[in-house]
């Protein structure tokens, strides 16, 4: 198997985090949500928004929450990315769900892969233990908010099946900018 790039695919594992990754969590979803969005937002609006966003006491309490989990990508014992997914229904004025499938759904909160292991299969990976989570906890819609400029996700979530069903706000710091909501059914 190859990856995106035509690299060979690397091998990694997925795991559950638990409430000691919360350091981990919180450093890597920094970084990598800088490394994706900080070229393109003032230094004040990012700084704002990591600080609510990613510090450790959020991650410990997001990893307590009963409805949500972490799963982290790992590559010879690395953190290399992770998804963050909960039970959440879709956005109430979005009333289209995804592609025929009203019920229960699951979100996409968030969705990171490392800079240097893009095109490394890492992120189909981590899509298909985020797929296999939704479909463990019956849920027939997988849902997640994309900033409507990040082109390179919105190809990777269109290749995974996901469908533009409408928008949402989305506050980075000061600036008021506007999510793509994407979703699929669960089932192939």
């Amino acid at each position: 198997m190859t990856g995106a790039t035509g690299r060979p695919a690397t091998e990694c594992t997925i795991r559950r985090a638990t409430t000691g990754d919360a350091e981990l969590l919180a450093t890597l979803g920094e970084r990598t949500f800088r490394e994706t969005f900080a070229a393109e937002n003032s230094a004040a609006d990012m700084d704002a928004y990591v600080a609510h966003a990613y510090g450790v006491a959020q991650q410990r309490a997001e990893l307590s929450l009963a409805e949500a989990v972490f799963l982290v990508a790992d590559v010879e014992g690395n953190a290399v990315g992770y998804a963050y997914v909960r039970g959440a229904p879709l956005p109430a004025h979005i009333t289209d769900p995804a592609p025929g499938q009203p019920g229960p759904s699951v979100e996409i909160a968030r969705f990171y892969v490392d800079a240097p292991w893009h095109g490394r299969g890492i992120a189909h990976r981590l899509m298909d233990a985020a797929i296999a989570e939704a479909a463990q906890r019956g849920a027939l819609t997988l849902w997640l908010g994309v900033w409507e400029r990040n082109a390179r996700g919105i190809r990777f979530y269109t290749k995974r099946g996901f469908q533009d069903i409408g928008s949402q706000p989305f506050a980075l710091g000061s600036d008021l900018q506007r999510d793509r909501v994407m979703a699929r059914a669960v089932a192939p």
